[in-house]
C-alpha cells in the first residue's frame, strides 16, 4: 500500500454557476471555489491548466491562423467545385476531419469545422501536439513534462476513449499502486451544454451520473493509497446563446474581398482579422465600431488577459461578442447551437469551478492556469512518501 495519491478530475465546462448550487461531488470534495478562466476556447485553456501559463506565453490560443505558407490544407483546395449541400455537413466534415488528422500526423484535438475549401489554404492548424503528453504545447514545459524530469510516475486519460474507458484505466493503475498521480478527463458534459443549454434538466442529470463513478474511482483509491487528495475542477463554464450574429452580413457592404483584403476566421463567439491594406483595416474596423453585440478588444485588455500575441499571430485585431451572443454562420457552423463559452473571463458563465477535498488551497488560487501549481506541488509530495514510505504524510 502507498502513502499518497493526488487525483486530478477534470469535469470540462463544469463552470461555477451551474454547480455553486449543485450537490455535485461534494460528498467527496467538499470545499469549493469559482476560478477565473482564460480568455479563448478549450484550446487556449486546458493548455494554461498543464502549463501554469497564460495563452501568450504557451502560444496555443485559437485553432485556425492565417498562414499560407505553412498551411498544409492546400490539397483540399479542389473540394470547393464540390456542392456545399455535402461539404457543409457535419457527417462529411467530421470524416474527412479523421482522415486528414491521420495523415497529417497530428496529436491532438483536430477538426476541420466550417472553414470554407475556398479558402483553407489561407491557415494553418495552430495544435498539431498532444497538450495531454509530454512535450504537447507550441511553446514551453507542461505538468507532464515537469514530472518526466523529476520521474515521477502519472496516469493520464486518452481522449480518443470514452469517459467510462479513462475510469477504469486510471481504476487499473491505481489497483497496480503503480502511479503517483492521476489526470482524468471527462469531456461530455461540454458537449451536452453546447447542445441543450445550461439550464436543460440533463445537465443535472448527468453530473449526478458521474457520481457513483467518483465513488468507485475514491474507494478503490482508499484501498491503495493511505491518503487520497481530490481535486475536481474545469476550464470554463457555459452561457445560453440566446441572440444571432451574422457577421459576414454586417461587414459584406463595405466591397471588401476575403483572400484579396483581408482575412477572417469566424468563431463562434469572435472574429479575428488580418489585414492585407491600410483601406481594409479601417473600413472593417469603423463598420465593427457600429455593432452593438460585441467589440474590438484593445491590445492593453489583451495584454491583461494574457493573450497580447507581438507578431499578431492569432489576428490583428480582435472582435468578441457579449456573453449570450453566437456569431452565426461562423466558420465553426452553419447552425445554431444552445450555448456556448469563448466569452470574457469576466462574463458571469465564464468562471469555473474547483471542488476539493482538502481545505488549504492557497488563497492566490484564483484562475486556472494556478492549478498546476497545485498539480506539480502535489505530485512532487506524492512521489516523495511513495519512494520513501516511512515519512509522515502530514
Amino acid at each position: 500500500m502507498k502513502r499518497l495519491l493526488p487525483l486530478f478530475v477534470f469535469v470540462d465546462a463544469c463552470g461555477w454557476e451551474i454547480i455553486k448550487d449543485h450537490p455535485f461531488a461534494r460528498s467527496h470534495a467538499p470545499e469549493r471555489r469559482k476560478l477565473r478562466s482564460v480568455f479563448g476556447y478549450s484550446s487556449a485553456c486546458i493548455p494554461s491548466i498543464l502549463s501554469g501559463r497564460w495563452p501568450v506565453e504557451h502560444r496555443n490560443w485559437c485553432y485556425f491562423v492565417y498562414d499560407p505558407p505553412h498551411s498544409p490544407f492546400r490539397g483540399l483546395r479542389h473540394l470547393r467545385w464540390l456542392p456545399k449541400a455535402l461539404t457543409s455537413r457535419r457527417f462529411f466534415r467530421h470524416r474527412l476531419s479523421r482522415a486528414l488528422k491521420v495523415h497529417l500526423k497530428f496529436r491532438g484535438y483536430f477538426d476541420l469545422y466550417n472553414i470554407p475549401f475556398e479558402h483553407i489554404s489561407m491557415f494553418d492548424f495552430s495544435e498539431k501536439k498532444n497538450p495531454l503528453q509530454p512535450g504537447g504545447l507550441n511553446r514551453g514545459p507542461n505538468i507532464f513534462d515537469h514530472m518526466k524530469d523529476r520521474g515521477i510516475a502519472w496516469h493520464v486519460s486518452e481522449p480518443k476513449l470514452g469517459e467510462r474507458q479513462n475510469l477504469d484505466a486510471l481504476l487499473a493503475d491505481i489497483r497496480s499502486e503503480s502511479i503517483d498521480f492521476g489526470f482524468l478527463y471527462w469531456p461530455e458534459l461540454d458537449g451536452l451544454l453546447h447542445r441543450v443549454g445550461n439550464t436543460s434538466p440533463e445537465v443535472p442529470a448527468k453530473l449526478s451520473a458521474y457520481e457513483p463513478w467518483l465513488d468507485e474511482l475514491m474507494a478503490c483509491a482508499r484501498e491503495h493509497y493511505d491518503e487520497v487528495l481530490l481535486t475536481v475542477f474545469s476550464d470554463h463554464g457555459m452561457a445560453n446563446c440566446d441572440r444571432l450574429l451574422d457577421l459576414r452580413a454586417r461587414l459584406e457592404p463595405l466591397g471588401l474581398r476575403m483572400g484579396r483584403d483581408y482575412a477572417v476566421v469566424y468563431d463562434s463567439t469572435m472574429a479575428r482579422f488580418w489585414f492585407f491594406d491600410e483601406r481594409a483595416r479601417s473600413l472593417v474596423t469603423e463598420c465593427l465600431k457600429g455593432v452593438p453585440e460585441g467589440r474590438v478588444m484593445p491590445d492593453e485588455e489583451l495584454e491583461e488577459l494574457g493573450a497580447l500575441f507581438p507578431d499578431r499571430h492569432f489576428g490583428e485585431l480582435i472582435f468578441l461578442v457579449e456573453e449570450g451572443v453566437l456569431i452565426v454562420p461562423s466558420h465553426m457552423g452553419e447552425r445554431p447551437i444552445r450555448a456556448m463559452h469563448g466569452y470574457h473571463p469576466d462574463a458571469r458563465h465564464s468562471y469555473a469551478s474547483m471542488l476539493t477535498n482538502y481545505s488549504d488551497v492557497p488563497d492566490s488560487v484564483t484562475a486556472i492556469p494556478h492549478t498546476y501549481h497545485l498539480m506539480a506541488a502535489q505530485a512532487e509530495r506524492a512521489a516523495m512518501l511513495n519512494r520513501a514510505p516511512e515519512l509522515s504524510v502530514i
